[in-house]
């Protein structure tokens, strides 16, 4: 339903001209703000500036429709005090670099007062791959670091296992070593060339063949899920990587670990969050852009965009 007190919502993104609007949860989330009747402004984050406290940005009043090819119209951009705004969606894509890690620290300046979503404090401090390894119960078996010799031996241990870089995304750069592949040493020297920072290293899950499940949660509470199922023939499950998305119920662990993770996620003003679960075991816990909200709705799932925004309006509510 429609909100009674319309809010101000830039959102902070990619430029909408390079959105594959299938399946990008900002663009979800920007038709729900709009059909609710809030006003949208649209900026990229190179916009940002910052004086002082003072934290601005150049933005353009944007309409979004759903139709390929002509799906969004912007105004003149125009330099804002984003304290003048209700919400920020802080809707990037990663690479968590240290540009992300700039705009945490710029949005923080605005937040609360102005409700960034999510909290940019916590954005930086909770990286996907690190702060999930505060459940390390609920997880594979999982390693994080760039020394040889605790590679090797995790891989004698566990002999399949998958390697993987810490700040990641996308499914990139995603390899399955068996105990005796003969490109190990060679793949630790290209992601030793490559990444400064230390690698992930995880015991490989056979089942990750019938789908790694994307679980969104809202305020810590279960919003909708989808199974997304790699392609014959290779290890990644991730949409962008052509995995195939499937209707997906809750299993009793997977209901477990919502439960498990919800209260942390509300702590931490992560309204908005992701998981990855393959056969139990949770892998990652999203908190930049999480993904699947579309893919959710296409498959008759709940309207995530729609409990999101209920969310968002009664905490502006609640502040006055």
């Amino acid at each position: 339903m429609p909100s009674t007190t319309p809010l101000k919502i830039a959102v902070q993104m990619d430029h909408i001209s390079s959105i594959n609007i299938a399946g990008d949860s900002a663009f979800a989330l920007m038709l729900e703000a709009q059909a609710r009747g809030h006003t949208l402004y649209h900026y990229t984050p190179d916009r940002l500036a910052m004086t002082g406290d003072r934290v601005t940005a150049a933005l353009e009043p944007v309409k979004v429709r759903d139709e390929a090819g002509r799906h969004f119209e912007l105004g003149e951009a125009q330099v804002t005090d984003l304290l003048e705004m209700d919400v920020v969606l802080m809707r990037q894509d990663p690479p968590f670099d240290m540009a992300y890690v700039a705009a945490t620290h710029m949005l923080e300046k605005i937040h609360p007062k102005t409700l960034v979503v999510n909290d940019p404090a916590s954005v930086r401090n909770a990286p996907e791959k690190l702060f999930v390894t505060e459940f390390a119960d609920l997880m594979p078996p999982t390693l994080i670091t760039r020394d040889r010799a605790a590679i090797d031996a995790f891989r004698a241990e566990h002999k399949d296992i998958v390697m993987k870089p810490l700040f990641g995304h996308g499914g990139a750069a995603v390899f399955r070593i068996t105990q005796d592949d003969l490109n190990y040493g060679s793949l630790y020297d290209f992601f030793a060339a490559t990444f400064r920072e230390p690698w992930v290293i995880q015991r490989f899950l056979p089942n990750v063949d019938k789908g790694d499940k994307r679980i969104l949660l809202v305020d810590g509470e279960f919003a909708g899920a989808v199974n997304r199922v790699p392609q014959a023939g290779d290890l990644r499950s991730n949409m962008v990587r052509g995995g195939a998305a499937r209707e997906a119920d809750l299993t009793e662990r997977e209901r477990e670990i919502c439960a498990r993770l919800g209260p942390a996620l509300r702590e931490k003003g992560l309204i908005l969050v992701g998981i990855d679960v393959i056969d139990g075991n949770l892998t990652e816990i999203n908190v930049t852009a999480p993904t699947g909200i579309r893919a959710v709705a296409k498959l008759g799932g709940p309207d995530v965009a729609a409990i999101l925004w209920d969310s968002v309006e009664a905490k502006r509510a609640a502040r006055g």
